[in-house]
């Protein structure tokens, strides 16, 4: 139990407080039970780090452990709980929860059987931790944590403190917006930057060896959370690596789900969990024209990779078009409901309708439809309904 105590001790004193996710400050840190999804690398561990570091002086007061830690292979955590509660602790932080076996119905006996004791937990963001499972759903407040934004990078990079501005804002003073910030910044060097490495905050530490690092992210997903969050076996990890990399090399696809299934020998309805397996990970994004049901999986109408970073990482030709698309879906999913369009690319919030291209993009495709836009690649300032792309990344 003290090589845990140690661990916890060791990576409050390395954690940096010189930058903050946009979550940070969105939880309200004194519900009894929050839980905190995320793909993994994206800063959930960070996230909590930083709030033990500020707002305990006496660390005996928390208590933070990964659950993937190799004390819980011959101990429990309820023995770990009643220590740490005993001996004055009041609040409990547990990371890598999906890791732990049947970790719902743990998690609710401390809920209950500790009822002073606050408990935040993270874990990936393939978890359906709404299910009735363990009868969590009407006890906890869950957060979703996205990868770092445009505006985050910018921020994490020294370069400008922007704050996060809702689309519709956007949309009415994107010109004054740009023009102030382009005035101090040459922005399309660094958003291009971002594209290739930048989503995921261990970016700094990893500058050469970027994209194997990003390999290594989604193997982990892969061979790691999958089995422990839906129990599959290993024969089917191999299948669902095999689908990523096929997929990879043909974004955006419109699928032809026969052809794929049967290249991995495979049935419709396999294909799919493991399909519905990579966007809950955080590999892949699937996009329809109407919105999604997790409960009956259907086939999705257009699949990309989840994000920009990723498109470097596991493809050897990055298409200009297939990126801009990746980026516009990737940042404004984060905060707006985002789905197919018949005519132009993406419908976002139901109501306003985007084409996303180069600075020579015209309104052909969407001229008759009200409340259209387009999100322009390559020019710094725009103009009317003609937006900057990079500008989406402000969103959050």
């Amino acid at each position: 139990m003290e090589s845990l105590f140690n661990t916890y001790t060791r990576r409050i004193k390395s954690v940096r407080l010189n930058f903050y996710r946009y979550l940070y400050s969105g939880i309200d840190w004194n519900d009894r039970l929050i839980a905190i999804k995320g793909a993994r690398g994206v800063g959930k561990t960070t996230l909590i780090l930083q709030h033990i570091k500020n707002d305990f002086p006496d660390l005996r007061k928390a208590l933070y452990v990964s659950l993937d830690n190799l004390w819980f292979s011959t101990n429990s955590l309820a023995r770990l709980v009643d220590y740490h509660y005993t001996h004055g602790g009041t609040h409990l932080f547990l990371d890598e929860v999906h890791r732990y076996p049947d970790w719902q119905t743990a998690i609710k006996n401390l809920y209950d059987d500790y009822p002073d004791l606050h408990i935040v937990y993270t874990g990936s963001s393939m978890l359906e931790i709404d299910r009735k499972q363990g009868d969590l759903s009407r006890r906890q407040i869950v957060y979703t944590l996205a990868g770092m934004s445009f505006r985050e990078y910018l921020k994490f990079e020294g370069i400008a403190d922007i704050p996060r501005i809702d689309i519709k804002t956007l949309l009415r003073n994107h010109m004054s917006i740009a023009s102030s910030l382009t005035e101090k910044v040459k922005i399309l060097p660094l958003f291009e930057k971002y594209l290739q490495q930048g989503y995921y905050p261990f970016y700094k530490d990893t500058y050469q060896g970027y994209g194997m690092r990003l390999q290594d992210v989604a193997r982990q997903v892969i061979e790691a959370d999958m089995p422990a969050v839906d129990d599959i076996q290993f024969s089917t990890i191999r299948k669902v690596r095999k689908m990523l990399m096929i997929l990879a090399a043909k974004v955006p696809h419109t699928p032809k789900m026969a052809e794929l299934y049967r290249e991995l020998e495979t049935t419709r309805e396999q294909g799919l969990k493991m399909l519905y397996s990579l966007e809950r990970g955080g590999l892949l994004s699937l996009l329809s024209y109407e919105p999604k049901n997790y409960r009956n999986l259907s086939r999705p109408d257009k699949i990309y990779l989840e994000n920009p970073n990723l498109m470097y990482a596991l493809t050897e030709r990055v298409d200009k078009g297939t990126l801009r698309e990746t980026f516009f879906y990737n940042q404004v999913s984060a905060v707006e409901e985002v789905l197919l369009a018949p005519k132009g690319d993406f419908l976002v919030g139901h109501d306003m309708l985007f084409e996303v291209g180069g600075k020579n993009k015209s309104f052909e495709q969407i001229k008759d439809e009200p409340d259209s836009y387009l999100a322009i690649d390559d020019v710094e300032v725009g103009y009317g309904n003609k937006i900057p792309l990079w500008m989406f990344g402000l969103l959050y």
